[in-house]
C-alpha cells in the first residue's frame, strides 16, 4: 500500500502549504519568505530554491541555492539538512553531464545522512548514486540497490520512490532487451504515479512505456502517449522532462523511419537542452540529429566526423551505453561503404 505522493525536500513550513505538483513560481515565493526565518530554515527552503530552478533549467541559480543551503546546514549544526543540500547538488551535477562529481557529491550526502539519521535524507542519496550508476551504464553494480530501495519504498508506503525505483529497473531491462518486463514496470510506475497524484513521476514512466512500445513496433500509441507526457510536462513547467520528452518523440519517430520529422523533432529538443544546459541531453538529441540526416543522405565522410566528436563526448560524460549507440551506427555506415 501506498498513500499520496510528498516532497521531502519541501521541509519546516514549506512542508505543510506545498504539494509534490506545486508550481516552481510558488515554490521560489514562499521558499523565499521562509528563508528569513532563521539560519536552519534558510537551509531548508535554500534546498526547495536550489530544486525548483533545477527543474525549471536555471542551472546558475540552482548550484548558487544548493552551496548557500549546505553553508547555511553547517552553521545551524544539521546534519541531515547539509546532506540534502549535497543530494541537491550531486543531482544537479549528473543532469548537467558532470557524472563522477555527481557521485562524488551523492557519496558525501549518504554519509552525512547516516550521521545525522535522516532516513530519507539517505534514501534519496542511495537512489541517487544508483541512479547515475545506472545511467553510466553500470548496471551490475546498481541493479541490486535498485531492487532494495524498491523494497523499502514498498515497505513504507513511499509513492515517489517506488515509481522512481521501477522505471530505473525498467530501464535496465529495457537496455538489455527485456522489453515485456520493462513495459509491465514502467506501466506499474504509471499507475502508482497517476494513483498517489505524482504527475511529474507519471510523465517520466509513460515516456518509458512509450520508448518500450516503439521498440515492439507500435509507433503510433507511444506518439499519444509522449503527448499526454508532453501536456504534463507543459502544465507543470518541468524543462528538462519536457526536453527528454521531444528526445523521446524523436526517436519513436526515427524507428518508424519518419527520418525527416524526427530531425526537426531532435533539433527542437537540442535547443531546449542547450536552453537549459544539460549537456547529456545536448549529445542524445545531436546524436539522433546526425543518424536522421544520415537516413536522409548526408555523406557518410560528414556524418563519421560527427560521430567520432559525440563519442569523445560520450566518452568524457562517461555514457557507455551511449558510447555504444555510436560504434553500432559507425560500423553500419562503415560496413555500407566496403559492401558498396
Amino acid at each position: 500500500m501506498y498513500g499520496k505522493a510528498f516532497a521531502p525536500e519541501y521541509q519546516g513550513a514549506l512542508g505543510s502549504s506545498l504539494s509534490v505538483n506545486s508550481s516552481y513560481e510558488e515554490v521560489l515565493a514562499k521558499a523565499s519568505e521562509e528563508q528569513r526565518q532563521s539560519v536552519l530554515e534558510f537551509a531548508r527552503a535554500g534546498l526547495a530554491v536550489a530544486e525548483a530552478n533545477r527543474r525549471l533549467g536555471r542551472v546558475e541559480d540552482a548550484e548558487r541555492a544548493w552551496r548557500e543551503s549546505y553553508r547555511a546546514a553547517r552553521r545551524a549544526g544539521d546534519r541531515g539538512a547539509m546532506a540534502w543540500a549535497l543530494w541537491s547538488g550531486g543531482t544537479l551535477a549528473r543532469q548537467c553531464g558532470r557524472l563522477p562529481l555527481a557521485r562524488r557529491w551523492l557519496a558525501a550526502a549518504v554519509e552525512l545522512a547516516e550521521q545525522g539519521g535522516d532516513r530519507l535524507a539517505l534514501g534519496y542519496s542511495v537512489a541517487g548514486l544508483a541512479e547515475t550508476g545506472r545511467i553510466q551504464g553500470d548496471y551490475e553494480a546498481v541493479r541490486e540497490l535498485h531492487e532494495r530501495l524498491l523494497a523499502e519504498a514498498r515497505e513504507h508506503g513511499e509513492a515517489r520512490h517506488m515509481v522512481w525505483a521501477l522505471s530505473g529497473i525498467a530501464q535496465m531491462h529495457r537496455n538489455t532487451g527485456s522489453y515485456d518486463t520493462a513495459l509491465a514496470m514502467f506501466e506499474e510506475g504509471a499507475e502508482v504515479a497517476g494513483n498517489s497524484d505524482d504527475f511529474r513521476g507519471r510523465a517520466w514512466a509513460l515516456r518509458g512505456i512509450a520508448d518500450v512500445l516503439s521498440l515492439q513496433g507500435r509507433p503510433e500509441r507511444a506518439l499519444e502517449l509522449l503527448s499526454e507526457a508532453e501536456q504534463i510536462c507543459r502544465t507543470m513547467d518541468l524543462s528538462s522532462a519536457l526536453a527528454y520528452n521531444r528526445k523521446m518523440r524523436g526517436n519513436v519517430l526515427f524507428r518508424d523511419g519518419r527520418y525527416e520529422e524526427a530531425g526537426r523533432v531532435y533539433a527542437d529538443a537540442l535547443r531546449q537542452f542547450e536552453q537549459i544546459e544539460e549537456p547529456r541531453g545536448e549529445a542524445l538529441s545531436r546524436l539522433g540529429l546526425v543518424k536522421s540526416r544520415s537516413r536522409l543522405g548526408r555523406p557518410d565522410r560528414e556524418t563519421l566526423a560527427d560521430l567520432d566528436e559525440l563519442r569523445r563526448t560520450f566518452e568524457r560524460i562517461g555514457l557507455e551505453q551511449a558510447r555504444d549507440s555510436v560504434a553500432s551506427f559507425r560500423a553500419e555506415l562503415t560496413g555500407g561503404a566496403r559492401a558498396a
